[in-house]
């Protein structure tokens, strides 16, 4: 086994059932690597934490704090892809949890993101929330007028998604729809990063994945 840091293969076995790069003189912990290669492979399966836990009988906030991390590595490694990109389409698109359409007010609780298409590939930009604004257009009697065009504005959705021309965002689209239905409910804290690990999902294979998550 070579250094994680420096790549040097002279390794140092110490007291501690860790090992010192002759080199670099960092320490780590070859049993702490496999565990989270491990859950890595869980996650890139799209088991839940308590599904890890059961299956490699390990602590579950030691695997909620790795898929924490998993999901924060992918969002700043999808950002850097992006940067270095060319858009060759966009699309907006308003996501709202079916248990909650059918209650006016709970229009406010709908995720607008943006979706990008660059080298066959997506990217998402979430946009700012508009449950902020909820409590004063409630107070202004406003919430009908907001209402009616907000429903315009889903069916444009709908149609948009249901063309015969499925692009590589509609495709993405509803690649989304499905998966963040496994999650069953996803608080608005959240949300961001378990679209960025849909995104992320959606663009790369399984080995691609766990090539990249490895790196980090």
């Amino acid at each position: 086994m070579k250094c994680i840091y420096c790549k040097h293969n002279k390794l140092y076995t110490l007291s501690t059932n860790q090992v010192k790069c002759a080199k670099c003189k960092r320490k780590f912990s070859i049993k702490k690597i496999i565990q989270n290669q491990n859950i890595i492979q869980c996650f890139i399966n799209n088991l839940t934490i308590t599904q890890t836990k059961d299956k490699l009988n390990l602590n579950y906030q030691t695997i909620k704090n790795v898929y924490e991390k998993i999901r924060v590595d992918i969002s700043i490694y999808l950002e850097k892809q992006y940067e270095q990109s060319k858009v060759l389409a966009y699309e907006e698109y308003v996501y709202i949890e079916k248990s909650k359409k059918n209650k006016k007010e709970n229009i406010f609780d709908a995720k607008n993101f943006m979706c990008f298409e660059y080298n066959n590939k997506i990217f998402t930009l979430l946009m700012p929330s508009l449950s902020r604004y909820k409590e004063q257009f409630l107070n202004d009697g406003a919430s009908d007028i907001y209402y009616k065009e907000f429903s315009k504005f889903l069916m444009f959705n709908k149609i948009s998604k249901n063309k015969k021309e499925q692009t590589l965002i509609h495709q993405f689209l509803y690649y989304f729809e499905q998966e963040i239905l496994k999650y069953k409910g996803v608080s608005d804290k959240n949300f961001f990063y378990y679209l960025k690990e849909i995104e992320f999902k959606f663009n790369f294979t399984k080995d691609e994945q766990e090539k990249i998550l490895l790196k980090y």
